[in-house]
């Protein structure tokens, strides 16, 4: 702080007063003092702030002097790197043309027996006109005028008698000149092959240099330079959008087929309109558009999203859109690609589309979480928010999971990748349907028949016990397969087909394409089968509940049957069911209320539930053998009214059917069959059968009856023996007038008695589309 610059910069410090002379001043600490001597502190604090100051920027100016000494010794560096190259480009160019002048030194000195060829040869005015000619074509060559080259030696040829027919070699400068005329050729030939593989080449030049090859007579070669330029224009391309995979990788796909099939057309049109249409040439560029489309798929593979990612599906099914659009832009042009790209493609759609569907099987089993982005549509809440109540909501959520994971997969479908790939993807729904039904028989009560379902037991997210609970699930697998499931996918179907129906010769060079509706019928079946698997499964599980929970005298085997002194057996002069029979009267009644609650609106799944229980009871009980084995063993007691109960409890099951509106005629023929059974059983074990029946429609009208006491409650009936626990009476369901009308009007003409004992031995099984 000594130096000239820094007072100069710092002037106030030389009028700060000593310490010694502020004490001898101050001593009493005046108020004026004290100010004064703030000031100058103040004034001390600016001065010191103002240096560091000034130092900084110093500093900071002493930076960007050596960041600019560094820049400007790197410029020195590449300004004598350029210069050197400059140099050797210089070098290079004198070496090449000494090694000219040379070629042109030995092509023109005289040989030693020039003197005695001159003697011999009868015309040296015409070998110095040749000389001539060779000398001005290699001056065109050196100077790189390929076209003026080209021209002169097109006239050389076509006007010298000795270049016309090379039969004539009886003199040896004829055979010399003619060489050297080729050789000039051979020079100018490869000048327009390097002109052509030049980098940045402008089509204009291109066309000239292969027209050049085509006067040169190097058609052929002149056609494949012409794909190779193409074909590195794609590969350029190509790199250059590389790095677009990764940014945009929904849109690579079909900006890359876009490029190809764009530079196919061009190369085809450019081939058309310098080669002509010959037919050697049009097989060529179709053989080397099969190679750039090969190209072009494996390229889609390695570069686009990753086959188990969300966005793979979209990006394929764009890239078929945009292919198979752009392979009809090309038919036009004679290029019929459409079925080689399908072939090419179809091994990597399959394994985007089996990836897709491996994940969607996973979320719909809670094995994995869904993705953030999956969409929730709207659409399908309606439907299931009848089904979604403070018990239920699980069971409602999980169909709006399973309709938002099928949605989200349709979405990304093109009209051409349904047209083409359709039915692999109706096959992949319906084994993710299957899979949903899996899941949702896991969640109910009861053990499973399907080993294979024991590995999903872990990953149920809910249960089902209650019978509301057990119907909710029905209802919305039910409401799925009936409503919103086929509504989403014939909708798409149809717009999408319609959208992408191939025209003109597309149809022409591809697979023929199933028709949709047969598709779209048998998809319908197999779906139907999977719900047949969980109403199957819920009815079996209900109808073992209800017989084997069941202790005492409602609890169903054959012991009922058995009771010689007709005691427990319910004949009188009004006889009723057996107490089991009732009691699943009481059952279905009590299991349709809760039906009409939870599936309201819904009468079809109500009737097919009902009356696939009613099914259920009478093929068990056709179906059990330690049933059978009370009455076919010599041990227990048989009576006929052990087997007038039997047929009336037969005959009390089907009008259970038959008044409820329950297809019929599956229950009716195995009834049939159980009767028919026991009618040998029992004759078998010396009963008069024949003597101890009543008539076939007294069996008919008396349980016709029953139904109408046990809805009515009649007093005085053997419903009074049934435990209220288990038998509930609902005398609300019909009044007396809609029992007896309804009753009235059954048709009884379909009767055990008239069945043939052919039908009663081999019942035929029918579907539930009866009724």
């Amino acid at each position: 702080m000594e130096s000239s610059e820094e007072d100069d910069d710092f002037p106030s410090i030389e009028s700060i007063t000593p310490q010694s002379k502020v004490d001898s001043l101050y001593q009493s600490r005046s108020e004026k003092g004290i100010r004064k001597l703030c000031c100058e502190l103040l004034d001390l604090k600016d001065a010191v702030e103002n240096l560091c100051g000034n130092m900084r920027t110093k500093y900071l100016a002493f930076l960007r002097i050596s960041e600019e000494a560094v820049e400007m010794e790197h410029e020195l560096v590449e300004l004598r790197k350029h210069i050197s190259a400059q140099g050797i480009l210089v070098q290079d160019l004198m070496t090449g043309v000494c090694h000219q002048l040379e070629q042109w030194n030995r092509t023109s000195e005289v040989e030693p027996n020039r003197d005695i060829c001159e003697l011999q040869d009868p015309l040296p005015i015409e070998t110095d006109d040749h000389k001539i000619f060779l000398e001005k074509v290699d001056v065109l060559l050196a100077e790189h005028k390929v076209e003026e080259a080209l021209e002169a030696l097109d006239a050389e040829e076509r006007n010298s008698p000795e270049l016309k027919s090379s039969g004539d070699t009886s003199t040896t400068d004829g055979s010399s000149y003619r060489s050297d005329f080729l050789k000039r050729k051979a020079l100018l030939e490869d000048q327009l092959v390097e002109i052509t593989g030049q980098p940045f080449i402008s089509f204009v030049e291109l066309k000239k240099a292969l027209s050049g090859l085509i006067k040169l007579g190097k058609g052929p070669l002149a056609h494949q330079l012409l794909l190779k330029f193409y074909g590195s224009h794609i590969e350029k391309s190509t790199e250059a959008l590389f790095p677009s995979s990764s940014i945009c990788p929904k849109t690579y796909p079909a900006t890359l087929s876009k490029l190809v099939f764009s530079t196919i057309s061009l190369a085809t049109t450019k081939s058309g309109l310098i080669f002509g249409d010959d037919r050697v040439y049009t097989n060529r560029v179709v053989q080397w558009a099969e190679w750039e489309i090969e190209y072009f798929v494996r390229l889609v593979k390695e570069n686009a999203p990753s086959s188990d990612t969300v966005s793979a599906l979209h990006a394929a099914s764009i890239c078929v859109q945009a292919s198979l659009n752009y392979s009809l832009m090309l038919e036009r042009q004679g290029l019929k690609l459409s079925k080689l790209i399908l072939v090419l493609l179809r091994p990597f759609i399959e394994e985007v589309l089996e990836l897709k569907f491996r994940r969607a099987r996973k979320v719909v089993l809670d094995l994995v979480e869904a993705d953030e982005c999956m969409p929730f549509s709207p659409r399908f809440a309606p439907p299931l928010s009848a089904f979604t109540t403070s018990s239920h909501s699980l069971i409602a959520d999980s169909g709006i999971r399973f309709m938002c994971i099928v949605e989200d997969i349709l979405e990304q479908l093109t009209p051409l990748t349904i047209l083409h790939f359709g039915g692999n993807i109706l096959s992949r729904i319906g084994q993710l349907f299957d899979k949903y039904m899996d899941a949702l028989i896991k969640a109910l009560p009861g053990p499973s028949d399907d080993d294979s379902l024991t590995e999903l037991k872990e990953f149920v997210s809910f249960r089902a016990e209650t019978d509301s609970e057990q119907l909710t699930l029905l209802g919305v697998a039910f409401t799925i397969l009936d409503e919103l499931l086929p509504n989403a996918v014939m909708t798409l179907w149809k717009q999408q087909t319609e959208s992408g129906e191939p025209k003109s010769g597309l149809a022409e060079n591809v697979t023929p394409i199933p028709s949709t509706s047969t598709e779209l019928k048998d998809w319908r079946r197999r779906l139907q089968h999977s719900f047949d698997k969980l109403r199957d499964h819920f009815c079996r599980q209900y109808v073992l509940s209800f017989i084997y929970s069941r202790e005492g005298q409602t609890r169903l085997d054959a012991q009922i049957y058995l009771n010689g002194n007709g005691d427990d057996l319910y004949w009188d002069s009004a006889p009723l069911p057996s107490l089991p029979f009732q009691a699943l009267f009481a059952k279905l009644q009590q299991l349709a209320t809760v039906a009409g609650d939870v599936l309201l609106g819904k009468e079809r799944i109500q009737k097919i539930l009902l009356a696939r229980i009613t099914e259920t009871v009478v093929m068990w009980l056709s179906d059990e053998q330690e049933f059978w084995a009370v009455f076919e063993d010599d041990t227990g007691p048989l009576q006929p009214l052990g087997l007038q109960q039997l047929i009336l409890d037969m005959h009390f099951t089907v009008e259970i059917a038959r008044f409820a509106g329950y297809p019929s005629r599956h229950v009716h023929q195995i009834a049939s069959a159980i009767i028919a059974r026991a009618i040998r059983a029992f004759s078998a074990r010396g009963i008069e059968v024949q003597s101890a029946l009543s008539e076939d429609e007294w069996f008919v009208e008396t349980a016709k009856s029953a139904i109408n006491k046990l809805l009515l409650g009649a007093e005085g009936s053997e419903t009074s023996e049934i435990d209220e626990d288990n038998i509930a009476l609902h005398d609300d369901v019909l009044d007396s007038n809609d029992s007896v009308s309804s009753l009235s009007s059954i048709d009884s003409s379909e009767s055990f008695a008239s069945a043939t004992m052919g039908e009663l031995d081999s019942p035929k099984h029918f579907d539930d589309s009866e009724g």
